[in-house]
Order: structure tokens, then sequence, then C-alpha cells
């Protein structure tokens, strides 16, 4: 019984990849491009906030180490190991 069901969450899980396959050129393109709109938006807001934290009287070694924490957010390997943990 226990290797029943097995094989077929198996079939079921070649038939849901079969029937994804073709949109993923489309999904790719359309979430690759948000992805880049993202990181590069998040790119822009880093320089404008070290500039303000340094402007304030943050010193720069803090300020580097604030931005890179705040840019970590818009890393696209973070969202793609979030996914694998689902």
């Amino acid at each position: 019984m226990n290797k029943e069901n097995e094989e077929n969450e198996s079939s079921n899980n070649i038939k849901i990849f079969g029937q994804i396959l073709p949109s993923l050129p489309v999904l790719m393109i359309k979430y690759g491009g948000l992805f880049l709109r993202i990181k590069s938006d998040a790119t822009k807001a880093g320089k404008i906030f070290q500039k303000e934290l340094i402007k304030n009287g943050i010193n720069e070694t803090t300020a580097n180490n604030l931005t890179s924490m705040y840019l970590e957010a818009s890393n696209i390997a973070n969202y793609f190991k979030l996914f694998r943990n689902i």
C-alpha cells in the first residue's frame, strides 16, 4: 500500500511539472524582471541611505555595515533559499 502511494505521488509530481513547464519561460521573464527591478531600486535607496547616515553623523564604517544589512533584503539568492525551505 505504501509503495502504491509513493508511485501515485511520483506520478502526480510529474503531471504537475508537465503542466508548469510550458509556462516557465514566461514566469522566469516576468519574475526575473521584477527581482532585478527590486534590486536596482534597493541599490539606489541604499546609496541614499548611506549618504544620509554619514550626513547625520554616523561614521563611515558603521554606515557601510548598516547599508549592507539594508541591501541584504534585496538579495535574490535569499528569496530562492526561502522557497527551498518551504
